[in-house]
């Protein structure tokens, strides 16, 4: 079953799937962070507005807004 990023477990590994948005910019921006389909990526923590998340070597705060277009 296909989840999105704001709804995955802490601390474990996902592949991602697909970045679901329409928004060049926005898939352009992941992207540049190494964040598309076929890379592992784990959220390392979470807050209210936002969630630390892991890609290859290094980490990077994102929204939800961002997390919820990362299907994993």
């Amino acid at each position: 079953m296909d989840m999105t990023l704001a709804e995955s477990n802490l601390l474990q590994e996902y592949i991602i799937k697909e970045i679901a948005t329409d928004d060049e910019e926005l898939n352009a921006f992941l992207f540049s962070l190494g964040c598309y389909s076929g890379e592992p990526i784990t959220v390392v923590s979470r807050k209210k507005k936002n969630c630390v998340v892991a890609i290859k070597d290094a980490r990077y705060s994102i929204d939800n807004e961002l997390a919820s277009a990362i299907v994993v």
